[in-house]
């Protein structure tokens, strides 16, 4: 996922105002906002009980950032893998990958996988991001091999857009 993502950055650098009219920024979680990101309104961006979630609209890819206490990393992986077994998303643990990055100015741990859906093979990656002390941000994404390249503009828009709230 980190070459996507970073293929993703750098196509919505070269081509910024392509799509990003039709995005939406939103703080979460809405009643004390630690964060906020932009996602198309055609993603249908929803906030769930932890953070927010969205899917492509032709559900090639999907996408959650969720609220965690940063202290418990460990954890917060283990509810990701148990969230995607429990959505029928297999992980091949012999691919992992594991990558650090710096998201506007906050360092991103990431860990990449391939794996299966119900389509067939996936790309599988979590990125934790700490927006402010004792917060973290659980990133969960997964896209359809073969799919999701359609889309790498539009999330490297929405991945650079996630910035700690104010």
């Amino acid at each position: 996922m980190k070459k996507f993502i970073a293929a993703a950055a750098l196509a919505a650098m070269l081509f910024p105002a392509a799509s990003f009219a039709a995005m939406k920024t939103i703080a979460f979680p809405s009643d004390a906002p630690v964060a906020s990101i932009a996602f198309p309104e055609s993603w249908g961006p929803e906030e769930t009980d932890t953070g927010i979630q969205a899917t492509s609209d032709d559900g090639a890819i999907y996408i959650s950032i969720d609220v965690a206490d940063g202290e418990g990393t460990d954890k917060a992986i283990d509810e990701v893998i148990a969230f995607l077994d429990k959505n029928g998303v297999s992980v091949d643990p012999a691919t992992q990958k594991q990558s650090e990055d710096t998201i506007n100015g906050m360092k991103m741990s990431n860990f990449d996988w391939s794996g299966k859906d119900k389509d067939g093979p996936v790309n599988i990656g979590l990125s934790l991001v700490s927006p402010k002390p004792n917060k973290l941000l659980v990133i969960t994404y997964w896209g359809t091999k073969g799919e999701q390249e359609k889309h790498a503009e539009t999330l490297g828009q929405i991945i650079t857009s996630l910035k700690p709230a104010k």
